[in-house]
């Protein structure tokens, strides 16, 4: 091997290459964009596939209080959601449209409130992102039961594979992502037209059904269905103002996922801002026919949830709408296939949303610099890492349970809206343009009616795990500052330090000391006295800090008798064993004169990587961190590859070897 070849790929190297595919050079960003009809079914299935539970979760709260009145209250509830929907979608086409940067409701606040304040938007994402992929796989396994359910013949008894299947289906889901974006829109845009064309069919035939007077109705009385309230009278005496706004908030999660378009927009082609608002108005047309016909459909079959998640409301639905036969089950299952599978794909819009957010927060100096990073195959694999490790974590958590999980849902996404609308609302009020009043309007609308359900969700979901948000919201923006705060400090000493650098007050240093320190006399540390000689100190020795007194004496007659060793050897007692402290005491002494600047070589051994750290240790890495803060002292690592030196050393001896005479007769 010459000095200038290349070392092999490291297996680790080598497994990535295998697992994800050979890897994406840079330029190749530009062409990783997501055409319309493949961003709709990417980016909008969390949003669709919300569809699937939302007036789920509105008749869980009013079927305990009014019983079967509920089915009549779904409906004005419905249409509140439904005026929410339209507020927030001309919202976050405004978004678009005037930010057409990664970020969405995030770059608003900055833009219009300041960096601090809009990490409450850059918490309030993340986190709705975090537990969007714990509560969309989740409802998808409960679609795949509630399917064995209806069908029975053996195909019950399946519960028990709740959670190790929802966690299968994010560590599919994270490594379909590290594969590269284009990738994993061809994988998961599909999912989200089947779902459309399975629950149109669903509501077709079940509107069908109904002008027909054929449409039956699901038993209410049924073993396992939530239990219904005293009467239908409790429309008028038992649904207090409370309970409705309570069903409106939970219902509030039908609009989860809305604000991912804007959050990925730079996956758009060209021109980003117009293709966003056309793919963003489609979805919400998309939802908003989907909420209602599935609203529809509980109130005209009594669709009730079941205490145990399990069949879910849209199952009994299209069970009811397609009745038996095989041609019944034939479309039930395709229904809840559709639906597990957008469901699934509905929790990978926040692999594709999160990483790019939290790149754009850390472009910003409120996350690690890593996340800003792209990978192996261009994603933003630090950030689809993190994601998947702290949505696995919910799902351990609440054993993969719908019900526990959306109590930590709406807050965020919900805060989201609020920032946006907030931040449009101090946009538009700025500017001198046409149609600015009716702009400023419905933003404040927006933002007004989703700071009321964060209220109301916060309140009502309080103790049944809304708290853990409450108390995680300000926490998260208190780090976010602090980390910010932390890279503010460093660029300002560093700028301090750029600063003075032509200033005469500086150090002026009369005499420049190199110390090598010496563990054993190597290739090693004859390499660091070579290096060592090129830095022109006015005093070079090596030192040896004499941790074993017995080690330390041979290592000085060894040094005394070799020829390649010229440097005096120095040996400092350490009879503690307290290394850092014993260099630390040695760097003060030369320096102490304020004149000398002090340069500590190190010279470290690497190895291959198992057997090296389990035969080895390293403690250069130690001993730099602890002597670098002292003042007018400089460190330097100097790496040194054993496992080459090794196959150096073999190659040259099998040269110099003589032939074998047996070998060469035969």
């Amino acid at each position: 091997m010459t000095d200038t070849a290349l070392p092999p790929d490291r297996l680790a190297y080598r497994v990535k290459r295998r697992l994800l595919g050979p890897p994406l050079v840079t330029e190749r960003i530009a062409g990783e964009k997501l055409s319309n009809p493949i961003a709709l079914g990417v980016l909008a299935s969390d949003c669709i596939s919300s569809s699937a539970y939302g007036s789920e979760e509105m008749l869980r709260i009013l079927v305990p209080v009014v019983g079967t009145a509920a089915f009549t209250l779904l409906m004005p509830v419905t249409g509140a959601i439904l005026l929410v929907l339209l507020l927030l979608t001309l919202c976050y086409a405004d978004v678009v449209s005037v930010y057409t940067r990664a970020g969405g409701s995030y770059v608003v606040a900055r833009e219009n409130f300041g960096p601090d304040i809009a990490q409450i938007a850059a918490v309030a994402l993340l986190v709705d992102y975090i537990v969007t992929v714990a509560v969309q796989t989740a409802a998808g396994t409960d679609a795949l039961i509630s399917l064995a359910h209806l069908l029975g013949n053996g195909f019950t008894g399946l519960d028990h594979l709740k959670l190790p299947l929802s966690v299968a289906v994010v560590v599919l889901l994270a490594y379909g992502n590290l594969r590269g974006l284009r990738e994993a829109g061809r994988t998961f845009a599909l999912p989200a037209y089947l779902f459309m064309a399975a629950g149109g069919l669903m509501l077709l035939v079940g509107g069908v059904r109904w002008i027909a007077g054929d449409l039956p109705k699901a038993n209410v009385h049924a073993a396992g269905a939530v239990s219904l309230g005293t009467s239908s009278s409790g429309l008028f005496y038992g649904a207090s103002l409370f309970i409705v706004l309570r069903s409106f908030a939970n219902g509030g999660s039908s609009l989860t996922g809305l604000e991912a378009i804007s959050n990925g927009i730079q996956a758009f082609h060209e021109p980003q801002g117009r293709n966003a608002r056309k793919t963003l108005i489609t979805m919400s047309c998309v939802l908003a026919v989907l909420v209602l016909g599935v609203s529809t459909m509980a109130h005209l079959t009594h669709a009730i949830p079941y205490t145990d998640g399990t069949p879910t409301v849209i199952a009994q639905e299209a069970h009811l709408a397609f009745g038996g036969g095989w041609l019944g089950t034939i479309g039930l299952v395709f229904v809840q296939l559709a639906t597990a599978l957008i469901l699934y794909t509905g929790a990978n819009t926040p692999f594709t949303g999160f990483p790019f957010l939290a790149s754009f927060v850390a472009a910003d100096r409120f996350l690690p610099r890593q996340l800003t990073r792209r990978g192996h195959r261009l994603a933003f694999s630090n950030g689809i890492l993190c994601l998947a490790a702290v949505a696995l974590a919910l799902l351990l958590v609440t054993d993969a349970s719908v019900d526990e999980l959306v109590a930590l849902y709406a807050i965020g996404v919900f805060t989201a809206f609020t920032m946006a609308g907030a931040g449009l609302t101090a946009y538009h009020a700025r500017r001198r343009e046409r149609g600015r009043w009716w702009k400023i309007a419905v933003n404040a609308t927006a933002a007004v009616a989703s700071a009321l359900v964060v209220l109301i969700f916060a309140v009502t979901k309080f103790t049944e795990g809304a708290w853990l948000v409450v108390v995680i919201f300000p926490l998260g923006v208190w780090a976010l500052i602090r980390i910010s705060r932390e890279y503010r400090a460093e660029a300002e000493a560093l700028a301090a330090l750029s600063a003075s650098s032509d200033d005469d007050s500086r150090p002026r240093f009369r005499r420049h000391v190199v110390l090598v320190l010496v563990d054993a006399l190597d290739i090693a540390t004859v390499r660091a006295l070579r290096y060592a000689r090129t830095l022109s100190p006015d005093d070079l020795h090596a030192v040896h800090v004499m941790v074993d007194e017995e080690r330390g004496r041979h290592l000085a007659r060894r040094w005394q008798d070799a020829p390649s060793t010229t440097v005096g050897l120095e040996l400092v007692e350490c009879p503690d064993r307290r290394l850092h402290r014993a260099l630390i005491e040695l760097a003060s002494r030369k320096t102490e004169d304020g004149e000398t600047a002090l340069t500590l070589l190190l010279p470290r051994r690497t190895y291959a990587p198992f057997i090296g750290r389990l035969l080895h240790r390293d403690t250069a890495e130690g001993i730099a961190k602890a002597v670098t803060h002292l003042r007018h002292v400089a460190v330097t690592i100097l790496p040194f590859d054993v496992q080459r030196a090794i196959r150096e050393e073999r190659a040259v001896r099998a040269r110099h070897e003589p032939a074998d005479p047996g070998r060469d007769a035969s």
